[in-house]
């Protein structure tokens, strides 16, 4: 029987998918649970991406491990579809604080997905990736991957994301931030503090002076522009002056253009304290830059009519929210879902020790596996539409290239 969006063979193939994801329960949350208690930060993620690979590797798919260049990335590949459908892995930790975003859960779901999803890659006429993607919270991990080739081919690609409870499981409509960080560096002239402080140039009133000026631009900035800041250094004794201060700070917008200019009045508060103080300023980038993220409408709409199965609630989002994510970096290019996982009784702020104890909890794990068979109905229902199949093939993502004669 020909498979589309409303045979029965879908229903047969949706009870079919949902009976995977079950299958390959206990051993996904038993991974999740031992990448929560590693804690592995960005670029570390050694154990984590380990166990991720080898139970992708257990369910018929073949690895490569190092993905791009990076130790702790992997390609989980399965079928030869026209069609690319990527799951991204996610799995690191933030420092101190552990899985206080969750990513733990992210990885469980794309994982028993791919499981699931395994048996039936030719019936669908797909290619399926299960990559591990490191380095979301720091480093840009997915933003390196992509220049260099691991999301080539590839059609649509899909995660999902914890959030507190509340927060509804339509996608539609919300967004995240673009992000860049950067590291300021004020460089004056040492001096001992008591016996010849008019000799110096104090780097550390610099850095006092751009936060003071950071502070009062946020009073004239748009409401959902961010800017956020510590001091790294700022000097290591009391009867020296320092002659070195770095300021570590980072700007969010919604859309590029708002992020430029929000970044070019954050760089003149640097600017002035450096012209302030007589000290020289240096500002370099420290991460790749996070783009804005967009979500696929169809896709957004697959996923809305799974989570109505599941009694969730798929009301109209209120719209963009906060917060960054290198996802955004390749829905730019590759059609994207990233919908938000509401977990149930989770009162907490993510990025909080609470919500970390809360991402390994039965509550959290039992969404996960849900969100797990969402993204295999979602995929599904997009594979089996001519149309979207049609519009996916279309996109698959092409590199550009620069040759002596141009781009191509």
């Amino acid at each position: 029987m020909e498979l589309t969006e409303t045979t029965p063979a879908m229903a047969t193939l949706r009870a079919a998918l949902a009976e995977g994801v079950a299958e390959w329960r206990p051993r996904v949350q038993a991974m999740a649970h031992e990448i929560h208690a590693s804690k592995e930060v960005s670029f570390e993620e050694v154990r984590s991406s380990e166990a991720a690979a080898a139970l992708l590797a257990d369910g018929g798919f073949e690895v490569e491990h190092g993905t791009g260049g990076l130790s702790t990335a992997f390609t989980a590949s399965a079928g030869s579809g026209e069609l690319t459908v990527a799951l991204c892995v996610e799995y690191d930790a933030l420092p101190d604080i552990g899985h206080a975003c969750g990513h733990n859960l992210i990885a469980g779901a794309s994982v028993a997905a791919a499981l699931a999803l395994r048996p039936h890659v030719d019936q669908l006429g797909i290619t399926l990736k299960a990559i591990g993607t490191p380095a979301e919270e720091h480093g840009g991990g997915k933003s390196l991957l992509l220049e260099r080739g691991a999301f080539d081919g590839v059609g649509l690609a899909l995660m999902v994301h914890p959030v507190q409870d509340g927060v509804t499981y339509n996608p539609a409509g919300t967004s995240a931030q673009a992000v860049g960080r950067y590291k300021a560096t004020f460089t004056g002239k040492a001096a001992h503090a008591a016996a010849a402080p008019h000799l110096a140039v104090n780097a550390a009133d610099a850095a006092v002076l751009s936060q003071v000026a950071v502070g009062l631009l946020r009073q004239q900035i748009p409401g959902d522009h961010r800017v956020a800041l510590y001091v790294a250094e700022a000097g290591h004794a009391t009867n020296i002056i320092p002659e070195r201060a770095v300021v570590e700070f980072e700007c969010r917008a919604f859309t590029l253009g708002e992020y430029e200019a929000l970044l070019e009045r954050v760089r003149r508060c640097f600017e002035g304290a450096a012209l302030a103080t007589g000290t020289t300023l240096t500002v370099e980038a420290t991460e790749p830059l996070y783009e804005p993220l967009l979500q696929d409408n169809a896709l957004a709409a697959h996923w809305t009519e799974a989570m109505d199965a599941f009694g969730k609630d798929t009301s109209p989002s209120a719209g963009i929210t906060g917060g960054s994510t290198d996802m955004g970096n390749i829905s730019q290019v590759i059609p994207t879902l990233h919908p938000w996982l509401s977990i149930p009784g989770a009162d907490v702020a993510i990025h909080s020790h609470a919500f970390a104890a809360v991402a390994d909890s039965p509550e959290a794990y039992g969404v996960m596996f849900e969100a797990a068979t969402a993204l295999t109905w979602t995929i599904a229902a997009a594979a089996a539409s001519p149309t979207e199949r049609a519009r996916f093939i279309k996109a698959a993502y092409r590199r550009r290239t620069f040759t002596q004669e141009g781009t191509s």
